[in-house]
């Protein structure tokens, strides 16, 4: 049989690289060849998000984009969007399957029984919340998106995240351990902790989230590990006491804040109030004054008063975080948020979201000018452009030097002392 071309299109979070990673490796042991979605190939996998409207037209112009590319290829359609609307996407022209979070993980399979036996069913099954599916990603960059969590309790009433991927639940520490080693052993220098709602780790298992990253200091053979986003009522002070005196930890944060106005934040049934979350901000600058602290914002969300949101725009313009995550509200079906009344105009969203992405602008601005003339670790990446390769140091600031195929890969200190334009920095 001749080779089977298959390509992969990601999109949204983390999880889903580092889950679609995990499927195009099984691919290649079983001798196919994986190359980009752009191309011409046999099989296309469109790995879907459901985060809001607009990420799910974007998983429709894949498939419509596949499609064209090779009209006799199979289309295979996962993720979130094929959990929540498989009825909509089988009505697209070229996809062939569909499958929901559970089963996803048997592509390989179901490809293979397709190739044997044509018009085979397809299943569609709701997530099995039991059960933890590993994976990280591998070969496609210089760091790895490990997986340690999946599904999420918290139900805030915009998200549909339950929905899709099912309740909160965990891989152990000692088989994190044990995959943290095969990825130093690849040669890649970090690893970032990746999960729907990472600061809930362990909780069914008897373990928890600062058990594991205090294993990972103690073990993990690797110099750079970042965490990605954490809710602020579960990032404890022992946690970033942690990372503030860690070798290998980050100083880098992304705490999802959405809304600086209480009232906002309960009808959103968030789990603290805007006192807590600065306070966590507050705590990381005491104890590592030039940490990257990442925010996300939602604005428009029903119900949302312009005295609301300069509640929301003055308690940012106070907050000493890096740069925000904007987000616009997008009504998702089967939410709480979805019943509400009171929908904002879309050109006021617009307009808030602008205002934001001003005031995002200015953070991110001083706090590279803040690094200015700082000595810092950076991890170069392998890209090549204009004779031209990047990288970032550990608090996640941008750095740009001419290319060196012998950088590629490496851990570099430089002195952050030649701006190049506003959120980049060129080390010569």
């Amino acid at each position: 049989m001749d080779q089977k071309r298959i390509a992969f299109h990601h999109f949204g979070c983390k999880v889903n690289f580092s889950e679609a990673s995990t499927l195009s490796r099984e691919f290649r042991v079983k001798g196919y060849e994986v190359t980009d979605h752009r191309e011409v190939a046999d099989i296309y996998v469109i790995s879907t998000c459901a985060v809001t409207r607009e990420a799910e037209k974007k998983c429709i112009h894949a498939i419509r984009q596949a499609h064209r590319t090779n009209p006799d290829a199979r289309i295979a359609v996962i993720g979130c969007f094929s959990e929540l609307s498989p009825e909509e996407i089988r009505k697209i022209e070229g996809v062939t399957m569909v499958l929901g979070q559970s089963e996803k993980f048997r592509l390989l399979e179901m490809i293979e029984q397709e190739t044997t036996e044509p018009g085979h069913a397809h299943e569609h099954s709701l997530p099995d919340n039991q059960v933890f599916q590993p994976s990280y990603s591998m070969g496609d960059r210089t760091r790895s998106f490990l997986k340690i969590q999946d599904g999420c309790d918290y139900f805030c009433s915009y998200c549909t995240i339950p929905l899709a991927r099912g309740r909160s639940r965990s891989d152990t520490i000692g088989h994190i351990v044990e995959e943290a080693r095969l990825i130093a052993a690849s040669g890649m220098k970090e690893i970032v902790l990746t999960g729907v709602n990472i600061g809930d780790f362990g909780r069914h298992n008897g373990e928890s989230f600062l058990s594991l990253i205090t294993e990972l200091e103690k073990s993990a053979d690797i110099p750079r590990i970042r965490i990605s986003s954490i809710e602020p009522d579960l990032l404890n002070d022992d946690i970033i006491s942690l990372v503030a005196g860690s070798d290998k930890f980050l100083p880098h944060f992304h705490i999802p804040l959405q809304s600086g106005c209480d009232g906002i934040l309960k009808a959103m049934n968030r789990k603290y109030t805007t006192e807590l979350y600065a306070s966590r901000v507050q705590r990381i600058r005491e104890l590592m004054p030039h940490a990257c602290i990442a925010a996300d914002v939602i604005v428009g969300f029903p119900g949302e008063t312009d005295e609301d949101f300069m509640m929301t725009q003055r308690f940012l313009e106070q907050l000493p975080v890096s740069y925000l995550h904007v987000f616009s509200y997008s009504k998702r079906e089967n939410t709480r948020a979805s019943k509400l009344d009171a929908p904002v105009a879309g050109h006021i969203i617009k307009q808030r979201s602008d205002e934001l992405h001003r005031l995002s602008d200015q953070k991110k601005q001083k706090f590279y000018l803040d690094n200015l003339g700082r000595k810092a670790s950076v991890l170069f990446e392998s890209d090549h452009d204009a004779g031209f390769m990047h990288g970032f140091t550990g608090n996640y600031i941008r750095v740009k030097t001419l290319f060196r195929p012998e950088l590629v890969n490496q851990v570099r200190e430089v002195e952050l002392t030649n701006p190049d334009g506003p959120y980049q920095y060129l080390v010569l």
